[in-house]
């Protein structure tokens, strides 16, 4: 993953969507948006533990409402869509992802229960609000 500097350019990320590396000084504040958020801000809420849910905004709306409902009494949450994704839905947290075909798969669950927070994030339990973004 390289280095997870605070910087205000864009990066390059190798990895979309990215689960580290560099990143802006301000944090994503966590929970569920109908437009993307920058990766950059996005990154620093990994780094504080959070649970990068992405999907194609091209996904039905049960399917999204299912994955915001997800994001429902979680501090450590964030769902948005995310342009040009491979796959119909995407877990990441800090050095982890998990690309899965349907908003229904068991696998999302478990993901969000073993990474919120967890341990591979270099400053887990941060704080995931009060930087930028409003979320719904």
């Amino acid at each position: 993953m390289g280095t997870a500097n605070h910087v205000s350019e864009d990066v390059e990320y190798p990895q979309t969507p990215p689960v580290g590396g560099d990143h802006d000084p301000a944090w994503q504040n966590c929970g569920v948006y109908r437009e993307p958020a920058r990766e950059e801000n996005a990154v620093h809420s990994l780094e504080h533990g959070a649970v990068w849910i992405t999907y194609r905004p091209d996904l039905d709306d049960e399917a999204i409402q299912a994955l915001e409902e997800r994001a429902q009494g979680e501090t450590h949450v964030l769902v948005t869509p995310f342009e040009g994704l491979g796959d119909p839905v995407v877990l990441s947290a800090w050095g982890r992802q998990l690309r899965v075909d349907s908003a229904d798969d068991e696998r999302i669950d478990a993901f969000v229960s073993a990474f919120q927070r967890g341990p591979q994030s270099p400053e887990a339990g941060a704080s995931c609000s009060g930087a930028i973004g409003e979320p719904r």
